[in-house]
């Protein structure tokens, strides 16, 4: 038999951020509660949620726990019986503390022998008595952001706690937390219908709650709220600019929706439609309309949280409150215009950007720098307008529309660069500079503001590690996993070749007086971190771990060139003769290691490691392998000048069977120094070969 759970917490307001993160984690502690329990929960989980309440629906929860046979081993069985087979004073013990007979002990074999033990069936208890202690554990585990306690309760909650209500099937499960007794009532809309509502089984809470103006299904909230803006924009003749975001915030600011469409004074178009739609946004969480020309019309829509008799007046109150906004809106924005872009960068200089890496002024010169390296290598044509993009890219800072609407950064500094008269290149490079603001999100569309997006990152990471801000697995300050994606992802949609140990080198030389660790460890530091970076990526484009794992330890220099390798030694390894292919190869590279591990491989004057001397070969296998690896590498040239990797990989696939006819030919290490040195050289140069694709001691096989 089995019944369906219900729990429902009601608090004060919780923040709209707060709710669906904690509704997911109450289901998740729940289900990780009964199974400890041992409590099987067959069907499926339902959560609901509005600003005063978090609920939990679990279907098919068993109404006793699963009954376990456990095993209690006691003492060996020499010191439990005698030479008789009698019980001793220790096997009746062991009896007595288990609450058996000694006829019922049993002997168990063992790896270190025989020994006494009993077997005891521990039946199920009746769920509704472990959930008395499950729900309570279940409340009081549920993260938030920040948590308060009140009156004079020892209970963190994200708000206060009004009541409990919990239910299993029609029985409430009793218990008290604090000064909170569990039950079955629950409570309306705040004002709508203040009264208490009293819920018999789980089948009838969400119709009682809508009865008393709560929609307490998040879905069916968000659906109303969705179709009354619409509709609301369509009296007034336009449509609401799409915004999830904002829908699923306005979702949970509200019980029971109630939309209103108002207007504000058209001469407030004059501004820039940003400033219009962030301040509607961002202060009063306003949906803004746009006409069929898609042009901003001088209108907004609200949600209310409260249907009134006269939507007319509450509809006043709202363009009151919007007319006061915009009024300062404009203030700041016609204040801002007074100052020349230029003035704005000077005023960084009194804008901390980090205690140990300086103000802000001070990465701009560094930014600056890295970007005109950048535009060198690109291509040195557009370096003015990149050094001149670079140099305005944190000017808007200072201004007091974005100390006002922190999200209009870069989005300001576009609009008053173009407004005084900076190229449309130059001010679209001050907006992307900040892109991508989120893992997959977009990517600036210029190559300027990409050379400058990459150019500011660099910059904070190589800081940042240059000082030992270092991100751990829990803390990530300053977003250096992020920016590090974000200037990989650039590269990889722009196929840019830049040396990333180059750039992480040039970086960390313009922060020479900042930083105070060793800059060769920052910088392998800075180059293992966009490694693992690199890894996550292509571990979520679907390629194999060994594959990545061999390709970035070969080389992580060139981020478009690894993609490309990754994808090449992938397509190799689905090859059905990939795996004898793999055996060689990787033969060759650990032989090579183990030469170099030892000293065994001798260098020449000038050089890394001695040249093969043909020479010296003494069979036809050594020769027939020195003339296949001297045609592949000539055949690879190109195609890897061309990054064509695929291409490259099968040629130097061929060279499996001399590679093989070597090791079966011709013995290695020969006593013969100069034999042995020669053979080394040869296996030397051809692992080199296969370094400049991957690793192959790491492919699977």
């Amino acid at each position: 038999m089995s019944k369906t759970l219900l729990v429902e917490i009601v608090t004060e307001e919780i923040p709209a951020g707060y709710i669906e993160p904690a509704l997911e984690a109450m289901a998740t502690l729940m289900h990780q509660k009964l199974s400890q329990a041992r409590i099987e929960c067959a069907g499926g989980t339902e959560i609901f949620g509005t600003p005063r309440r978090l609920a939990l629906m679990v279907r098919d929860v068993a109404e006793r726990q699963a009954s376990v046979t456990k095993e209690v081993v006691g003492p060996p069985k020499p010191v439990a019986f005698d030479a008789e087979g009698q019980p001793t004073k220790a096997a009746e013990g062991f009896a007595r503390n288990q609450g058996v007979s000694v006829k019922r002990l049993d002997i168990k074999a063992t790896a270190k022998g025989d020994y006494v033990c009993v077997k005891k069936l521990e039946r199920g208890q009746a769920s509704w008595r472990l959930l008395q202690t499950i729900i309570p554990e279940v409340i009081t585990a549920i993260p938030f952001p920040k948590s308060m306690r009140w009156a004079d309760l020892g209970l963190t909650f994200s708000r206060p706690i009004h009541s409990i209500l919990a239910l299993f099937g029609e029985r409430i499960i009793p218990f008290k937390l604090e000064n909170i007794r569990s039950g079955r009532r629950t409570v309306g809309h705040r004002f709508m219908h203040p009264k208490r509502v009293g819920i018999s089984n789980f089948s009838e809470y969400v119709a009682a709650l809508r009865s008393a103006y709560v929609l307490v299904d998040i879905a069916e909230r968000k659906n109303m709220i969705r179709e009354g803006i619409a509709k609301g924009a369509r009296k007034l003749g336009g449509e609401v600019i799409p915004d999830d975001d904002l829908l699923d915030t306005v979702t949970h600011l509200v019980e029971y929706p109630a939309v209103s469409a108002g207007t504000f004074d058209r001469d407030f178009l004059a501004l820039p439609r940003e400033i219009l739609i962030t301040a509607m946004r961002e202060h009063q969480k306003y949906f803004a309309v746009v006409g069929s020309d898609h042009q901003l019309l001088p209108c907004f829509i609200a949600v209310n949280n409260t249907p009134a008799e006269d939507m007319a007046v509450v509809t006043s109150g709202h363009e009151r409150v919007l007319r006061a906004r915009l009024e300062d809106a404009r203030f700041f924005f016609e204040t801002d215009e007074k100052t020349s872009p230029d003035e704005m960068v000077e005023r960084l200089k009194g804008v901390l950007f980090q205690a140990r890496l300086g103000t802000m002024f001070e990465k701009v010169c560094r930014v600056q720098k890295l970007t005109e390296h950048l535009a060198e290598l690109a291509s040195p044509e557009i370096k003015p307008i990149v050094s001149r993009a670079a140099w305005l890219c944190k000017s808007d800072l200072t201004t007091q529309m974005v100390n006002e609407f922190p999200k209009l950064q870069g989005v300001m500094g576009r609009i008053y660069a173009a407004r005084s008269g900076e190229s449309e290149v130059a001010a679209q490079a001050i907006e992307e500079h900040y892109l991508p603001a989120y893992s997959g999100g977009p990517l600036p569309e210029t190559v300027v503001g990409a050379l400058l997006s990459m150019a500011d990152k660099f910059d904070t990471i190589c800081g940042c590690f240059g000082i030992g801000l270092i991100p751990t697995g829990t803390s990530d300050p300053y977003a250096l996993r992020r920016q590090a994606l974000g200037i990989i992802q650039i590269m990889l949609a722009r196929t840019f070749q830049f040396s990333l140990k180059g750039l992480i080198r040039n970086s960390l030389e313009l922060l020479n007086d900042k930083v105070s660790d060793d800059t060769e460890q920052t910088a392998q530091r800075v180059l293992t971190f966009f490694q693992h970076r690199m890894e996550h990526i292509l571990v979520e484009e679907g390629f194999s771990k060994d594959v990545i794992a061999a390709v970035v330890s070969a080389s992580m220099d060139n981020i478009p060139a690894v993609q490309k390798r990754t994808a090449a030694l992938e397509a190799l390894k689905a090859k059905p003769d990939f795996e004898p292919l793999a055996i060689a190869f990787k033969r060759v590279v650990n032989i090579i290691r183990q030469a170099n591990r030892l000293g065994e491989i001798a260098s020449a004057p000038g050089q890394e490691m001695a040249k093969t001397d043909p020479g010296l070969f003494q069979k036809r296998c050594e020769r027939d392998l020195y003339d296949a690896f001297q045609k592949v590498k000539r055949a690879i040239s190109e195609d890897i000048d061309r990054n064509a990797f695929d291409r490259a990989l099968l040629t130097v696939a061929s060279l499996k069977k001399p590679v093989d006819a070597f090791f079966d030919g011709v013995m290695v290490l020969a006593e013969d120094q100069s034999l042995k040195q020669n053979r080394l050289a040869l296996l030397a140069e051809i692992a080199g070969l296969f370094s400049i694709f991957a690793d192959f001691s790491r492919i699977s096989t």
